[in-house]
């Protein structure tokens, strides 16, 4: 058996492993690139570190503390609380401002199973509450933090576009946020009309009277402090300074939470412990693993296997496929670190658009972690009240099934098949 071979084999493992233990996809990797790397390809330890995405670290950590700074002095309740009051009364945009928040708290710096841990067990009491179908809700806020998950500051955003300019590749940081917000909402839209959105526009205030009702904490807690105003001001500063100035995201990041620290250190000291550890150590980990299969030639194997199919189109539907079912049962993020550096040489060929491609394959990653199987999927799950367990798995399972079959094709048609970029 080849060494290119072996160490795919390798990755699969990983992959399953993760999945049905509970370990972290991160430290397995990091065990992989130490096993294959040290054993089948020869490598010492400089060669197999020199995989590992440094800059990439920072922006995870950097947009990861602001975020957690943000969560402990009480912004990201402040926005929540702000957004639910614009819809007194009218109960059937509660599922839309749970849709925005999600994809507002995403695009700002939080991961996606992050922002659905604080917006679903709002969004499922309202739904228990207001007689709103939880797999309406549940998935609106699944598809929110999803729209806006590719954001150019955002986690999935840095790291596609980090991999992308790491790998030389044609890349379109806004064509790749656009197209996931797009392709959400128009998922967000049909399940808004499906699950009986429609008939919520009849409900009138007497069914959101109890909206109106706040006891004193919940007026402290919706209180815009010179702590929440400063932090709404440099996540804004984030943005300008990203998307205007051109500076480093992870860098800028790590600037303003320490600026923001220097005020509020109370507020950083909790923060320090809700910074993303493990998602850290999961896309450093699988990326470290990655660049031991691009020094051994593994990438360069993989890309050709798919070219040999002979139908580049067919290629990449393929790969869209693979990245949507893997991601139902594992993680998004470590799917598409892995999946776009495998794409590259595929890519290369000058066949196939590759900012269409990058695009589909994100998309087609992260859409299906409305699975119950899915960090997402079992947050939204376990925050329902009031409901039938076992159904509502059922519900989720379906739900899953159907977007993880139709997506892939559906992005791959309108990406893809036109050769973008």
């Amino acid at each position: 058996m080849s060494a290119e071979l072996i160490s795919i084999l390798v990755l699969v493992v990983v992959f399953v492993v993760a999945t049905t233990r509970s370990i972290n996809m991160g430290a397995l990797s990091f065990a992989a690139a130490f096993g294959v790397g040290g054993l089948v390809a020869g490598f010492d330890a400089d060669e197999i570190f020199a995989g590992f995405p440094g800059s990439l670290f920072v922006v995870l950590v950097g947009v990861t503390y602001l975020f957690a700074i943000a969560r402990a002095n009480g912004t990201t309740d402040w926005l929540v609380r702000t957004a639910l009051r614009l819809v007194r009364g009218r109960v059937a945009l509660i599922p839309w401002v749970m849709f925005a928040i999600s994809a507002l708290l995403t695009a700002i710096g939080a991961v996606s199973p992050a922002a659905v841990a604080i917006v679903a067990p709002i969004a499922l009491s309202f739904a228990a509450r207001y007689g709103i179908s939880p797999l309406l809700m549940g998935a609106m806020v699944v598809h929110g933090s999803q729209g806006g998950g590719f954001s150019p500051i955002s986690i999935y955003g840095s790291i596609v576009n980090g991999i992308v300019e790491k790998e030389k590749l044609p890349g379109s940081p806004i064509v790749l946020f656009l197209g996931s917000l797009v392709v959400n909402l128009l998922i967000a839209g049909v399940v808004f009309v499906v699950c009986g959105g429609l008939k919520l526009s009849g409900r009138g205030d007497g069914d959101t009277a109890a909206t109106s009702v706040e006891t004193e904490e919940e007026r402290a807690a919706g209180a815009l402090t010179a702590a929440r105003a400063a932090t709404l001001t440099g996540l804004a500063a984030l943005v300008l300074a990203v998307l205007v100035f051109d500076l480093d995201a992870g860098l800028t990041a790590i600037t303003l939470a320490v600026l923001l620290s220097l005020f509020w250190p109370a507020d950083s000291k909790k923060a320090v412990n809700q910074i993303t550890w493990p998602t850290v150590l999961l896309i450093c980990g699988v990326l470290t693993y990655v660049g031991v299969l691009e020094e051994m030639g593994t990438i360069e194997y993989a890309g050709n296997a798919v070219s040999d199919i002979g139908i580049p189109l067919l290629g990449a539907l393929m790969i869209c496929y693979i990245g949507a079912i893997v991601s139902a049962f594992a993680s998004s993020v470590g799917i598409m670190g892995a999946l776009i550096p495998l794409a590259v040489p595929f890519l290369a060929q000058g066949e196939i658009g590759a900012i269409g491609m990058i695009t589909a394959l994100a998309v087609s990653a992260t859409v299906v972690d409305v699975s119950p199987f899915s960090t997402n999927g079992a947050l939204v799950l376990a925050n329902a009240p009031d409901v039938d367990r076992d159904r509502f798995f059922r519900q989720l399972m379906a739900y899953g099934g159907i977007v993880t079959a139709a997506v892939p094709a559906a992005v791959w048609l309108v990406l893809v098949v036109p050769g973008l970029g």
